[in-house]
């Protein structure tokens, strides 16, 4: 017999931990191969972590709502001869070591809906800052160091942090409560970033414009009448309502709305969406075309297509765009289209339904979610005309489609104006005034508009 370590696998580029939600297996149960083990949440999705080898359960090294660190030995099965190269000899008597698990608490779990940027940029930053290298033993959470290293605070000012977390560690909250004490003209290091193509100049360390803001410590009493009930937030939105508040905190909301004669394109899908059914096998929706109009869009202004890094804006060179997408729990979920500019309609119809399929049936995985650089909602699948969509940072700007509704309508003709009825839709962009001007943010939301409306009826897929 030998014994197999089950390590807990790399999620996504910018995961670096999972918070262990259940354990499907316990010690003594058989195990076959991709048989769920345990069930894992990160700050984007849930999902299972299967074994690769068949055999029976002999240890769990972490308990329900430990976060452990990707690359760390999570349990050991038992199997019945080799495995590969997480093996180890049963007759080595050799105790399998692994990190003590903190406990974890609600920041440890929430917190990281804040980080913009990926864990590796916030890896590369540590090796510069001043508590990259803890000498004193303590433990510190990877968002505490990257909150320590952008404030500037040393491992001697962390250490005499008292810390309100399980086991007396060092919270978020503690280290704002902190920052909140110290002198608000203190200057912070602008941290390091990977470029997606060529390296780039990093600016200067920057003054801080404002001191950091804290969550009230206390809530305030909440009156309640009979027959009132009240339901905590489940994880997932509890990470939504921080991100949502983070991103109307960060950035300066500004909203454009074109209304647009999508009559041509709706002749079109009714037109094609039988036969392309029967000969793709998907159903062909409005979403992806908004897709493609989309993507052809920023390459007409890519400056839309951008985020902010201090007083830097990062272009980005990939047009990666996600899909709000409503799961069954009421929660919100993001999936992303990578390189969706170089997809066909065909393509972009199949990626669409794929990710809808899965973000329903709770099989998204940590990399649909990441990497995105602007993002469609589509308010109109709830019967809304229009409306208001808070920025997905670090994104800059965010498409809302409204539902398309029969309306009269002017048009122009060689025989002059005449009022007809029209498929009409709203289209309104939030984009971030720090970087995209009324200018840009109206021209872009005009140029899809523009797409739209000159839809070959004809056109061939």
């Amino acid at each position: 017999m030998a014994r197999y370590e089950l390590v807990l696998p790399k999620m996504g580029e910018s995961v670096a931990e999972a918070t262990i939600i259940k354990w499907t297996k316990q010690p003594g149960d058989l195990i076959d191969i991709d048989e769920s083990v345990l069930e894992i949440a990160t700050d984007k999705v849930d999902s299972d972590v299967p074994s690769p080898v068949a055999g029976k359960l002999i240890e769990t090294l972490y308990k329900m709502d430990d976060v452990v660190q990707v690359g760390a030995t999570i349990a050991i099965i038992e199997t019945g001869g080799s495995s590969g190269g997480n093996e180890v000899a049963e007759d080595t008597k050799e105790p399998v070591k692994h990190p003590e698990a903190p406990k974890a608490d609600n920041s440890t779990q929430t917190d990281r809906a804040e980080q913009l940027e990926s864990v590796s940029a916030v890896s590369q930053e540590q090796r510069s800052n001043p508590v990259a290298d803890n000498t004193s033993g303590r433990f510190y959470s990877p968002l505490v160091k990257s909150m320590a290293a952008e404030e500037g605070i040393s491992t001697t000012q962390l250490d005499l942090i008292k810390g309100s977390g399980s086991e007396g560690r060092v919270t978020k909250q503690d280290v704002l409560d902190y920052i909140n004490d110290k002198d608000s003209n203190a200057t912070a290091p602008v941290a390091a970033i990977q470029p997606d193509a060529e390296p780039a100049k990093i600016a200067p360390p920057v003054p801080k414009t404002q001191p950091a803001i804290s969550e009230p410590k206390t809530q305030p009493a909440i009156s309640l009448s009979a027959g009132d009930e009240i339901i905590e937030m489940d994880r997932m939105r509890k990470l939504i309502a921080e991100h949502m508040v983070m991103s109307k905190h960060t950035s300066p909301h500004v909203t454009s709305f074109v209304e647009a004669d999508v009559t041509n394109l709706v002749q079109w899908r009714d037109k094609v969406k039988s036969d392309f059914e029967k000969r793709e096998g998907e159903k062909i929706t409005f979403t992806p075309i908004f897709m493609e109009a989309v993507a052809k869009a920023i390459k007409d202004l890519p400056m839309i297509n951008v985020s902010v890094h201090g007083t830097q804006i990062i272009k980005k060179r990939d047009i990666n765009i996600g899909m709000a997408a409503a799961l069954p729990s009421g929660n919100l979920i993001v999936p992303v289209i990578k390189n969706a500019d170089q997809l066909n309609l065909v393509g972009l119809t199949k990626a669409v339904n794929d990710l809808t399929k899965r973000a329903r049936n709770s099989q998204l995985k940590p990399d649909d979610t990441v990497g995105g650089t602007f993002t469609l909602t589509n308010v109109g699948t709830f019967g809304n005309v229009m409306g208001t969509p808070i920025i997905n940072q670090p994104q800059a700007a965010i498409l809302a489609v409204g539902a398309i509704k029969k309306k009269p309508a002017v048009m122009e003709t060689e025989y002059g104006d005449v009022i007809g009825i029209r498929h009409m839709m709203f289209l309104s962009l939030s984009y971030d005034h720090r970087v995209v001007d009324g200018a840009l943010g109206g021209s872009f939301v005009r140029k899809v508009a523009d797409y739209l409306e000159a839809w070959d009826i004809n056109r061939e897929i």
